[in-house]
């Protein structure tokens, strides 16, 4: 018998769906406007400085706290159509028949889309970093929306026969 957690992931989530690792990106975004703030306090309280230093400390905060803010960026986002993947510099949409499975194995680093392309997709927005239970549960249900997704167009495939 399935644990609790394996019975509602057996479920597909009602669409559409936004996965992301919500703790990863708290810490990222949290940790760049402490950074931003901080960089910038020092560029401003320090007595000793010109204005092109402050400058350069509060233009060095602000490209740091972007570099954080692009790493928060992953998440995978499933809806009727498709999914549309997140990763930090660029993105791709995949219909549903393009995925043929979803992995997520032991250690690996994020969810792997095998496409019908016969290559794999990182898909980062999925990640068992800080919220391991809640990467798996995700990776679960995004599994159970592609195997739903399949069955269905097996079956419409079979009724135009």
């Amino acid at each position: 018998m399935p644990a609790a957690g394996d019975r509602a992931a057996a479920e597909p989530p009602a669409l559409p769906v936004t996965f992301r690792p919500a703790s990863t990106r708290a810490v990222l975004l949290g940790g760049g406007g402490v950074l931003f703030a901080v960089l910038t306090a020092v560029a401003l309280l320090l007595p000793d400085i010109r204005p092109a230093e402050r400058l350069s400390f509060i233009v060095t905060a602000a490209l740091l706290c972007a570099a954080l803010v692009l790493l928060s960026r992953p998440r995978v986002v499933a809806d009727v159509s498709g999914v549309t993947v997140v990763n930090i510099l660029g993105g791709r949409r995949l219909e549903w028949a393009e995925i043929l499975r979803v992995n997520l194995r032991p250690g690996d680093p994020w969810v792997f889309l095998d496409l019908s392309d016969g290559t794999s997709l990182a898909a980062m927005g999925i990640q068992p970093g800080l919220a391991r239970r809640r990467a798996i549960h995700d990776a679960r249900a995004l599994r159970a929306l592609v195997e739903a997704r399949a069955a269905a167009e097996r079956n419409v495939a079979a009724t135009d026969e």
